[in-house]
C-alpha cells in the first residue's frame, strides 16, 4: 500500500513543477515564448530600420545586406522579409521591396527612439561616446510612444542626435542631411563637421580617439589615396581615406585676416600663470560639461595654474578662490587667454 506521505509529496512536486513550467508570466515556458516573441519583434524592427536607411541612401535593399546588418542567416532573412510583407509593412516593387506607409511609420518610431536615447546618453548620462550606439540599439526596442515623447520633452525636443543625424519628429518628418564626405572637401578650405557616422564601430573609435566631434571646424591640408591630413586649431590629424569618409562636413566661413580661434587650451598655462576663460569646447558634453560649469568655468572667470602632481597630471588650478584638480584632457576643453592679452 503506497505511503500517503510519499504520495502527497509526489503530488506536491508535480504541482510545483507545473507551476514553474507553465505559470503565466513566471513559468519557464511562458518566459521562453516571450523571449522568442521579443526576439522576433527586435529582428522585425531592426529590419525596418535597415530598409528605411537603405531607401534614404538610395540603395536597393538586399537579402544579403539585411542578413549582414542584423547578423542572421540568409534563410532567416528571407523569413523576416516574408513576415514584414504579411504584416503589411513592406510591399514588392520593381523586383525589390519598399516600405509601406505603415512600415515607414514603424521605422521612424524606432529611429526616433534610437536617436533620442543617444542624445540623452550624450547630454545627461556618464556613458562614454563609443558606448552610445550599442546602448541605444538595446533601448530603442523598449520605449513606448509615450515614453519617447516624454524623453523628447525632457531634452527640449532636439533636432539632431550627438552624431549629427536628424531626429524624426513626432509627426514623422525627417530632415535631409546636408554636407559632403571629408575626403571631398577642397584643400585649405575651412569646413565644419556636421555628421560623424558611428558604424562601423572600429572606424568610429578612431575618429573619437583623434578628438573629432560634430561642430568642430577644421581644414584639409593634404589628400591622397593612402592618407588625409587635416588641421584643427593647432593640432594635425592624419586619417585613412576610408575612415575619413565617415565624417560629413560643410563649408564654414573663412576667418577674417588675422583672426584665430579664441584663446588657447588651459593646459598650456605654466605654473604661476593666470588666464581668463573665453569658451568651453563643443567636444565636452553631459556631466563633464555640467561639472566644469558648476566649478564656475564661465567666460570671464580667472584661472591660475597653482601646482602640478608628481606624475605631471592632473594640475591644480585656482578657480574662484578654490584649488581644483583637472586632468589634461579636461583642461584642453577650456579655452583661455593669458592675463594681459586681448
Amino acid at each position: 500500500m503506497p505511503n500517503p506521505l510519499i504520495s502527497l509529496l509526489a503530488a506536491a512536486a508535480v504541482l510545483i513543477g507545473a507551476v514553474l513550467l507553465f505559470w503565466p508570466g513566471f513559468g519557464l515556458v511562458p518566459r521562453l515564448r516571450e523571449a522568442r516573441r521579443r526576439t522576433a519583434k527586435v529582428l522585425r524592427e531592426d529590419a525596418l530600420k535597415y530598409i528605411h536607411n537603405a531607401e534614404v541612401a538610395g540603395q536597393a535593399m538586399s537579402v544579403q545586406g539585411l542578413a549582414g546588418a542584423t547578423e542572421i542567416s540568409l534563410d532567416r532573412a528571407v523569413e523576416v522579409i516574408a513576415d514584414l510583407e504579411v504584416r503589411g509593412l513592406i510591399e514588392r516593387s520593381g523586383g525589390g521591396v519598399r516600405l509601406t506607409l505603415r512600415g515607414r511609420d514603424s521605422a521612424l518610431h524606432i529611429l526616433r527612439a534610437h536617436r533620442l536615447w543617444e542624445r540623452y546618453l550624450a547630454d545627461v548620462s556618464g556613458y562614454d561616446e563609443t558606448d552610445w550606439h550599442e546602448q541605444a540599439d538595446r533601448r530603442e526596442h523598449q520605449l513606448s510612444a509615450a515614453e519617447i515623447e516624454a524623453l523628447a520633452a525632457e531634452l527640449g525636443h532636439p533636432a539632431y542626435d550627438p552624431h549629427g543625424d536628424p531626429i524624426p519628429t513626432a509627426a514623422g518628418e525627417l530632415k535631409d542631411r546636408q554636407g559632403m564626405p571629408l575626403p571631398a572637401a577642397n584643400l585649405d578650405r575651412a569646413v565644419r563637421i556636421v555628421h560623424i557616422e558611428d558604424e562601423p564601430a572600429t572606424a568610429y573609435a578612431q575618429l573619437v580617439a583623434v578628438g573629432l566631434h560634430v561642430g568642430q571646424t577644421l581644414r584639409v591640408v593634404a589628400s591622397g589615396p593612402e592618407r588625409i591630413r587635416i588641421w584643427s586649431g593647432d593640432q594635425e590629424i592624419v586619417l585613412a581615406p576610408i575612415v575619413a569618409a565617415n565624417v560629413t562636413v560643410e563649408n564654414a566661413p573663412e576667418p577674417e585676416d588675422g583672426e584665430a580661434e579664441a584663446g588657447m587650451p588651459l593646459s598650456e598655462l605654466r605654473l604661476g600663470q593666470q588666464g581668463r576663460v573665453v569658451a568651453l569646447s563643443t567636444a565636452v558634453r553631459g556631466p563633464e560639461r555640467r561639472r566644469l560649469l558648476d566649478l564656475g568655468l564661465l567666460p570671464g572667470t580667472e584661472v591660475r595654474a597653482e601646482l602640478v602632481s608628481p606624475s605631471g597630471d592632473p594640475t591644480g588650478y585656482r578657480i574662484r578662490g578654490a584649488v581644483v584638480a583637472l586632468r589634461q584632457e579636461q583642461a584642453d576643453w577650456i579655452r583661455v587667454v593669458r592675463e594681459g592679452e586681448a
